[in-house]
């Protein structure tokens, strides 16, 4: 059965009896509202690690002025039973109150520069500093050995791997494949807020992305793929942050460089704002 926590010196007491018997301790963060995605992570945290703990935490410093944090979904219940079906041991639910105990105006920020500032970081200003401030903090509460974050947000993951670098944790950050629908579209908690007519055509998002993968190995200038990319999701409704190749780090590569390529897609369907990408 799995364990649900609310008070911070009750979720260490179990995270250090556990490590008293040598138990490696996985941890997965989340916002709720969970789906397949997220349980695939909590399955992959139990493959390895002997014990898991999941957090719910709608955290408010990752949301910008006109995003959807006061309608993100909530779904507690559901949340819990998917969770003991995927293997967690432990469900650790802060507050607010917990997490930020001097307010979130007065919080210790923690930001990550360099690959913070592009593509979502642009689009998003502060979206990272939230994310990160966040992740910290719940490292610290959990003190996990690994943790593991799905490759759909493809830069918060570069993001957080910097910020374990740098600031020494010793968690070993593991990514999780992309789990999608049966048509392509990766799944994400806001998928919901798409509506009967425009839920067909997200999945344009998917077949874009594989259509930049296979321009870019035939060779196709990288401007070239990038704004038939843009050009395709417009056709098909979309307004279009950004569609771009870029390398695993996410810098901008030159025509002459080999190796490994992901390319990255941020767009909007009516409300819905969707992330997207393919490695190759």
């Amino acid at each position: 059965m799995i364990q649900t926590v609310t008070d911070l010196s009750g979720l260490r007491a179990i995270v250090n009896g556990w490590k008293r018997d040598g138990l490696r301790v996985g941890f997965v963060p989340t916002m709720g509202n969970l789906h397949a995605g997220h349980y695939s992570l909590v399955e992959l945290a139990c493959r390895q690690a002997d014990r898991v703990v999941s957090s719910v935490f709608v955290n408010p410093t990752q949301f910008g002025p006109n995003e959807d944090f006061t309608r993100y979904p909530r779904t507690p219940e559901a949340d819990t039973s998917g969770l003991e079906r995927a293997g967690c041991d432990v469900l650790w639910l802060p507050t607010v109150e917990s997490m930020y105990p001097f307010g979130v105006e007065l919080a210790a920020k923690v930001h990550v520069p360099g690959v913070s500032a592009l593509l979502e970081g642009a689009h998003r200003p502060g979206h990272f500093d939230g994310v990160c401030t966040v992740v910290s903090r719940l490292f610290n509460q959990v003190q996990p050995d690994m943790a593991a974050f799905g490759r759909k947000d493809y830069q918060q993951l570069a993001v957080i791997q910097q910020m374990v670098a740098d600031l020494a944790f010793p968690i070993e950050i593991v990514g999780g494949a992309i789990v999608r629908e049966d048509d392509g579209l990766a799944m994400s908690s806001r998928n919901q807020y798409l509506t009967a007519e425009t839920r067909p055509q997200a999945a344009t998002i998917h077949r874009v992305l594989q259509a930049m993968r296979d321009a870019s190995l035939a060779g196709a200038p990288r401007d070239q793929v990038e704004a038939t990319g843009v050009a395709q999701l417009q056709a098909a409704g979309f307004q279009v942050d950004y569609a771009v190749v870029r390398r695993p780090d996410l810098s901008e590569p030159r025509a002459e460089d080999g190796g490994p390529r992901v390319a990255l897609v941020a767009a909007t369907l009516g409300t819905t704002r969707l992330i997207d990408n393919v490695e190759f």
